[in-house]
């Protein structure tokens, strides 16, 4: 198998242009959400879940899962929503705004998310990934991705 790199980064630029459509929001801010999202849900889902949605996702959506990953270290022990949306909104701040200032418009940016995932990984996956979420976080995130009619 060869590695073509510029076909990566086509596809990164792809998406990251479609997720920045989709949410209205600059590559940046855009590529912050992306990144926050997948390491809510990574840190809460149990290593088998993890490793079954990674072989899902484009190289370049590997790359930002895994970016900073320790395995063995879970936020499954904090199973609270408020918790699981403070530290994306943290995570997303990096010296500029988040773009998930309320819980609502931080449910319209996932229903982005989930609505540009869609497009590039196999929905069921994404689905069991889900459902390994601890369940007031499972709730929430698949409300929007309900209303994101992916689910």
């Amino acid at each position: 198998m060869t590695l073509n790199f510029d076909n990566y980064a086509a596809k990164g630029n792809e998406i990251i242009n479609h997720l920045s459509f989709e949410l209205d929001l600059p590559r940046d801010q855009a590529g912050r959400v992306m990144k926050a999202v997948l390491h809510g849900i990574r840190d809460r889902i149990c290593p088998d879940e993890n490793l079954n949605l990674l072989a899902q996702l484009p190289m370049f959506l590997k790359g930002v899962y895994v970016d900073g990953w320790k395995p063995g270290k879970s936020n499954r022990s904090q199973p609270h929503l408020r918790q699981f949306l403070d530290e994306i909104r943290l995570a997303t701040r990096d010296g500029a705004p988040s773009g998930l200032g309320n819980d609502q418009l931080a449910k319209i940016r996932l229903q982005g998310v989930f609505k540009v995932l869609g497009h590039y990984i196999i929905p069921g996956e994404l689905s069991d990934a889900i459902d390994g979420l601890p369940n007031t976080i499972k709730e929430f995130v698949q409300n929007a991705f309900d209303e994101a009619h992916i689910y």
